[in-house]
């Protein structure tokens, strides 16, 4: 069986490529022919879910599905000898079959069948690597309007966080980050002019992260030299958000599930949750949601 490893070392690499180029039908050759070659794995199920994302992304809501069944059934029978963790293949594919079944539900109209197989998925995972994930395609569907959760506050970097209550009657913008986030360095900016043109009146900003350990160049670290590392990067890159309160919390991301970085949630004056948003922003978006909040005109 050595031939089809050696002809498909990177299939999920191949078929991201196809993908990118808008190659469906390239992709889905290789994927079977890869199948019918080598039999299921779990990178044949990442690929998979990954078919299934561009089909949700195009809008074709069935095959979408069909593709997410097809990932998922791969991932359970294979699981029934090994825990999800266990392979680096596994999460990709269960993770995101379960991602774009909710999502397909919820855009055929069947938000509540969505948010029930969101919560059934999280109490099987919501203790595995995917358990942000899943809570994350949750709040998408049913978080806007509720109150937000409380924020842990009991480690912090730079100032000391305040409990969400001590807000009440501010508006509240969260901008979850991490230390090796591109896209949050990217979307920093316009975070932090939305926060200084909002601020007098009334709008605060916190910036909650976590520990990944590791630093610079994937190094593995311990707590204590990943946080100085987390200092170091929000005061060297970060400048804008100089005297913001910055929350570090692996609870916090897992309870917004925050497994996108940027995350950016909204909050009104009485703490209710009127925008999230997992991935970055654009300036125009933002504005218009904080107008919405302070009751503004767009």
């Amino acid at each position: 069986m050595l031939l089809p490893f050696l002809l498909y070392v990177s299939l999920v690499n191949d078929v991201r490529d196809l993908i990118a180029r808008h190659d469906l039908a390239g992709a889905e050759r290789i994927v079977r022919s890869y199948q019918s070659q080598a039999g299921p794995s779990s990178e044949l199920a990442a690929a998979l879910s990954w078919m299934a994302r561009a089909d949700l992304d195009a809008k074709q809501f069935d095959q979408a599905d069909k593709y997410a069944a097809e990932a998922r059934k791969i991932s359970m029978d294979l699981m029934r000898g090994r825990s999800l963790d266990s392979d680096p293949w596994l999460p990709t594919a269960l993770g995101a079959s379960i991602e774009v079944h909710s999502q397909a539900l919820a855009a055929r109209g069947q938000r509540a069948e969505a948010i029930a197989f969101l919560r059934e998925q999280l109490n099987l995972y919501g203790a595995t690597s995917i358990g942000t994930r899943i809570r994350k395609d949750l709040n998408l569907l049913n978080m806007v309007g509720k109150p937000a959760p409380a924020l842990d506050e009991s480690d912090w970097i730079g100032s000391k966080p305040q409990p969400l209550s001590a807000y009440l009657g501010r508006p509240v913008l969260l901008f979850f980050w991490a230390h090796w986030c591109g896209d949050c360095k990217a979307d920093a900016p316009v975070i932090a002019a939305a926060a200084n043109a909002w601020r007098t009146q009334g709008l605060a900003l916190v910036a909650p992260t976590r520990l990944y350990g590791y630093i610079a160049g994937g190094q593995d670290a311990p707590p204590a030299i990943e946080k100085q590392y987390i200092d170091r990067v929000r005061r060297q890159v970060y400048p804008m958000l100089e005297g913001v309160p910055v929350p570090l919390s692996e609870r916090n991301f897992a309870e917004y599930g925050a497994s996108s970085t940027p995350t950016i949630v909204l909050l009104d004056a009485k703490g209710i949750v009127r925008f999230y948003h997992p991935g970055a922003v654009t300036e125009q978006e933002l504005s218009v949601r904080i107008r919405n909040v302070f009751g503004k005109q767009p």
